[in-house]
């Protein structure tokens, strides 16, 4: 999936708040590593078993359009990159 993801590419913003309205947006970056990677305690697996754990890249969107205002921190938010072919 972070194959066809390049910086600029336009996003859309549903929010669960506003079930009506959609948001737009561009990707500004991609972050360079996980989460999990650089956190204070990164997960570690102490037994030598390979663990399979699921890798999340930040992607930071930039607003471009609606009243932004009516967001909140913690507002349960699904993005959509369009995908360009």
């Amino acid at each position: 999936q972070l194959s066809n993801i390049k910086i600029g590419q336009r996003v859309e913003i549903k929010v669960d708040a506003y079930p009506k309205k959609i948001f737009t947006g561009s990707v500004q970056s991609i972050f360079p590593s996980s989460g999990a990677r650089l956190s204070i305690l990164p997960p570690e697996n102490a037994t030598g078993n390979f663990t399979k754990v699921v890798q999340r890249i930040p992607v930071k969107i930039q607003f471009k359009s609606g009243p932004t205002n009516l967001l909140r921190s913690g507002m349960s938010a699904a993005p959509t990159i369009l995908i360009d072919n």
